[in-house]
């Protein structure tokens, strides 16, 4: 443990040396992270298909695209965020001048999940490099090719005590979790983040959680069922189910149910054909998980699919006959999964979304825009989509976050700049100065007060 604290050291003393404070120097790190990245997207590849079995085009889709459009956003917009912001003050602060400065927190610590390796960690490093932080990464272990890539990257794009990289399992994460960061980001489960919350305030230390959840998709009978179908089966096996964004279960109104069910089974078929044996569909991450979603099929009434290649780590796309006391609706499934539940009306439908812990994301499919509206207005959620599914996470102009057990602030783009910076409000002032704020008051001096104070 004795190299984790000699990076602590490096990363606080580069920080202190202020070379990032110029936002010249910040840019040309995201230009070479850029050039980089392009430069070994085949090792990314390469590992990404070791750990998850993800094909070229899923990885470039899902980790490497959306992390080079993060790093095009924060070039082009990065410079302008840094700027010192001039605030028109009230009348009470007459006369001077009023400013909001950003500044970086300082030594930051990103821990990043298995199922997006990739994507997960770059990101929020784009943004907290951006605001000026120095960071410190700690990969997940579940993806280790992806880490050791990681490694690579980061060596050849930041220097030392910039970006450093400390890999390795739950004693080196607890481990830096009990040191003294000045921001720590995590991305990963909700039972992990209850952790990294309490160890964060014994420092202090602000977080941001991106956690997970059961994340319903609302069908009613409005719904267009085929185009309903095609992007509910993309969002739900993108990465064999693996996305903390993915819809959790279909929750259609009764009347539509066989019918949706016919297009989702046909759209499976489209884009998942032969699925156990198509190079170009994600397996499970390990045993462990495998024998999780094993268990809810063996558990559950299939509709569709079930089948299972342990040697493979492999499950089809499963659609289950479901309800709220089923086994697969007591927590978030993470996997190739999707149970079928049904409601009678809207009421019943928004009352028991309301009755779960709030989801990260919530996605409704109506051409009903008063109904739209009441799932929107009255739904906590993080996020969400009318008529799709996860599309809302792609775009840098929207930021992306959880709510309460879904999680904790945001990133992406401005928000994810907002997010790793401090912002310092400043008031500055020459020699002129009114007397009647000072010492000893009397009548006069109370009624000017009130005059500006009001």
């Amino acid at each position: 443990m004795e190299e984790i604290l000699k990076v602590i050291e490096l990363q606080r003393k580069y920080f202190a040396s202020g070379k990032m404070r110029d936002f010249k120097e910040r840019r040309k790190t995201l230009k070479r992270l850029r050039k980089n990245i392009l430069s070994m997207q085949n090792e990314i590849y390469d590992a990404l298909y070791k750990d998850l079995g993800k094909s070229e085009c899923e990885s470039y889709m899902t980790e490497v695209g959306l992390s080079l459009a993060e790093i095009r956003y924060m070039l082009r917009h990065g410079k302008s965020y840094s700027k010192k912001r001039r605030v028109m003050l009230s009348l009470s602060q007459f006369p001077s001048k009023g400013y909001k400065m950003p500044v970086p927190y300082g030594c930051t610590l990103i821990i990043s999940p298995w199922n997006y390796p990739f994507m997960l960690s770059i990101e929020p490093i784009v943004d907290a490099v951006t605001a000026g932080n120095s960071v410190i990464l700690k990969p997940s272990e579940y993806s280790p090719n992806v880490s050791k890539v990681l490694t690579k990257l980061i060596g050849m794009t930041f220097e030392r005590g910039h970006v450093d990289v400390i890999n390795g399992g739950v004693e080196e994460c607890s481990y830096l979790l009990d040191q003294d960061f000045d921001y720590i980001f995590f991305t990963g489960s909700t039972r992990v983040g209850k952790i990294v919350m309490q160890k964060a305030s014994e420092h202090f230390t602000p977080v941001t959680l991106e956690l997970g959840g059961k994340c319903p998709c609302v069908v009613d009978k409005t719904a267009n069922l085929k185009l309903t179908a095609r992007r509910i089966v993309f969002g739900k096996f993108l990465n064999s189910g693996q996305t903390c964004v993915a819809p959790d279960y279909v929750y259609c109104q009764e009347g539509i149910k066989d019918e949706l069910i016919k297009h989702i089974t046909a759209e499976i078929e489209n884009q998942y054909k032969d699925s156990l044996n198509n190079e170009d569909y994600p397996r499970i991450v390990n045993l462990k998980q495998f024998s999780v979603m094993k268990g809810f099929i063996d558990n559950g009434e299939v509709i569709y699919g079930g089948k299972c290649d342990q040697e493979k780590l492999k499950i089809e796309p499963t659609l289950l006959d479901s309800n709220f006391e089923s086994e697969t609706m007591q927590d978030e499934i993470f996997g190739p999964i999707l149970p079928i539940v049904t409601f009678k009306e809207v009421d019943e439908a928004i009352g028991n979304i309301k009755s779960y812990p709030k989801p990260l994301a919530l996605y409704i499919f109506s051409a009903d825009k008063k109904i739209q509206k009441r799932f929107i207005e009255e739904c906590d959620f993080g996020g969400g989509c009318v008529n799709d599914t996860i599309m809302h996470i792609t775009d840098p102009k929207l930021g992306f976050g959880g709510i309460k057990q879904s999680g904790m602030g945001a990133y992406h783009g401005k928000v994810g700049f907002d997010t790793f910076t401090h912002y310092k409000s400043l008031t500055k002032k020459g020699k002129f100065d009114l007397p009647f704020r000072y010492q000893p008051f009397n009548k006069l001096k109370y009624k000017i007060i009130k005059l500006f104070l009001k």
